[in-house]
């Protein structure tokens, strides 16, 4: 049976963000989208999640080149003097791998985002994070360990098989994410230890920022049984500051309420990750 999870990441990011997730979910193939609890438009995301009983709500994990829950002051070894979370996601990595208070810093952090959730009010539907980095094993190891106490029962794992990639789009040579594969890998052994829900596959990897409407309803026409996630980062616009230049936000949109997209929809069982647990 095919299974599948059409996510919205950046849920909150900005109003354009939110004006999307909302016109793709009711006129659309989106079933679930991802909050970042603390980015300037979250009570806008909120209030329109509220709205939309039928949208499942996750957590996107915030934890590098944006807004911290707790205050700045209180990580210094995770934030930049402007405030954010640290860019450089390398060297935080070792950081966290070198010194215990930055791993404290961590897992505050992230405790506190789970209950910045919580306060929402809503169900939780699912737990990613930005730029995947809930593959580091340690951060992974705080994730499955702290997200038990709030009722995390479904977690992203970023593996995208190239071949559906390439019956989507003949001719194509998609970007291997071989970066992170060994880690998700790894991060799959370890959810399924905990008991959590993960897809057979994650489709957005390559294409990130360009999942168009031709992929999208190619993707769709080519999905194979199980359950699969399928994330995609929509806006109306790009009026707000982009989070990742170059990324074809409104064409992500479209891609989402695009009368073939919702043809190749039809006989695929969607929802959230809860409607398949």
């Amino acid at each position: 049976m095919k299974r599948l999870v059409v996510t919205a990441d950046d849920f909150g990011l900005s109003t354009e963000v939110n004006e999307a997730v909302e016109q793709a979910h009711r006129d659309g193939i989106l079933t679930a989208a991802s909050l970042m609890v603390s980015a300037p438009g979250a009570a806008d995301a909120v209030a329109r999640a509220r709205r939309l009983p039928s949208l499942r709500v996750g957590l996107h994990l915030v934890l590098v080149e944006a807004w911290p829950t707790l205050p700045a002051a209180e990580l210094p070894d995770l934030a930049e003097p402007d405030g954010l979370l640290r860019a450089d996601m390398a060297r935080l990595g070792l950081d966290l791998a070198r010194r215990p208070a930055a791993r404290r810093q961590l897992a505050a952090e992230i405790a506190a985002q789970f209950e910045a959730f919580r306060a929402t009010g809503l169900p939780l539907d699912h737990v990613n994070a930005h730029k995947h980095f809930h593959v580091h094993p340690l951060i992974a190891g705080a994730v499955l360990a702290i997200g038990r106490r709030y009722g995390m029962r479904a977690l992203r794992v970023p593996r995208e098989p190239r071949e559906i990639l390439r019956r989507a789009e003949p001719g194509a040579r998609p970007r291997a994410a071989l970066d992170i594969a060994p880690w998700a890998a790894l991060l799959a052994v370890r959810a399924r230890q905990a008991g959590l829900l993960i897809p057979d596959r994650t489709l957005g990897l390559a294409w990130s920022g360009a999942m168009t409407p031709p992929r999208v309803a190619g993707l769709l026409a080519h999905l194979p049984d199980g359950l699969t996630e399928m994330y995609t980062h929509p806006a109306t616009g790009c009026g707000f500051p982009c989070e990742a230049a170059g990324y074809l936000y409104a064409q992500e949109r479209d891609a989402l309420i695009a009368p073939a997209s919702l043809a190749a929809a039809k006989g695929i069982a969607r929802g959230g990750f809860s409607d398949f647990s």
